[in-house]
């Protein structure tokens, strides 16, 4: 049976306090930005209100109420105690739809941004690290990509797969990888030189543990800003999206589809318009803030003695 030694429990210990104080001086960073903080506990209220929408949601987002058409807020005249938020044009509760849609939203920022990460992480290294035609060719087509309005490029491609969600986050990935990609590359090409990566390959290490387990963690923290902005792209455009009818189908209730359902009633009953609106602003805002605090975070640049 294996003892632990001494220097064992002394190494974990001094692990443990390295890791607290990164800890400690990231969140003092991030909490300097008063916006950041506030983005943050505002995303945090979105993911609770998303993972407990079944719960909390008073009715079904798909539900429908024909003695309740087109029924105002609860503050307002002719409004009902049991749709607080007043109901759309063929008697859906407003806030079970902004409730699950939430679910929609979130879900679309992770897969995409999970997506257009991971596939310009892979190129960007290989780019950075191989170089030459690799590299020549890798970036030329990232600089077609960019070379179109990102939400056109979106839709041509949503239009050539088919409308739909799925299809719609396939398209809004590709559409943002170029730049994970240009980012990345950038980061090796400045790592690749340093003393440590030289080491390691001194030392016999291997091409792909030299790209994706030495030089890639220490490219991390601008990847992870601009993660985080991508993350808030991502809902805009699939909201932008839904609202054209390349998205999200009806009755799905994603706020890009509810705005699309909602414009011929627009002067008639603002509520249905305004809320989703209000729904799409307030979380990219959210996520905004958030990734200005990660910026101050991570860049040492910023970092004030």
């Amino acid at each position: 049976m294996a003892t632990t030694t001494p220097q064992a429990l002394q190494e974990a210990d001094r692990h443990a306090v390295t890791l607290g104080q990164r800890l400690s001086e990231f969140w003092y960073y991030f909490s300097e930005n008063r916006g950041a903080v506030i983005g943050l506990w505002v995303f945090v209220i979105l993911v609770v209100l998303a993972l407990l929408a079944p719960l909390i949601a008073p009715h079904l987002p798909q539900q429908q109420y024909r003695d309740a058409i087109l029924v105002p807020p609860y503050w307002q005249e002719g409004g009902r105690a049991a749709y607080l938020l007043g109901t759309d044009a063929v008697g859906r509760d407003i806030l079970s739809r902004l409730l699950y849609g939430a679910r929609f939203s979130l879900f679309i920022g992770v897969i995409v941004t999970t997506l257009s990460l991971t596939v310009g992480i892979f190129f960007g290294v290989i780019a950075g690290y191989v170089g030459g035609r690799t590299d020549t060719l890798i970036m030329r087509v990232m600089d077609v990509i960019l070379a179109f309005p990102s939400l056109l490029l979106a839709l041509v491609l949503v239009a050539v797969l088919g409308p739909g969600l799925i299809n719609a986050m396939i398209a809004i990935a590709l559409v943002l990888q170029p730049h994970f990609v240009r980012l990345t590359r950038a980061a090796v090409l400045s790592e690749k030189t340093k003393d440590y990566v030289v080491a390691a390959k001194v030392a016999g290490a291997k091409p792909l543990r030299l790209m994706f387990r030495t030089i890639l963690p220490n490219c991390m923290a601008p990847l992870i800003v601009q993660a985080t902005l991508s993350f808030s792209t991502a809902i805009l455009d699939a909201a932008a999206l839904g609202f054209l009818g390349m998205g999200a189908q009806p009755p799905t209730p994603e706020w890009g589809t509810m705005l699309a359902e909602a414009r011929e009633f627009i002067l008639r009953a603002w509520w249905v318009v305004t809320l989703p609106g209000l729904a799409i602003l307030i979380t990219v805002l959210a996520i905004n803030l958030m990734g200005d605090g990660l910026r101050d975070a991570l860049d040492p640049k910023l970092k004030r003695s």
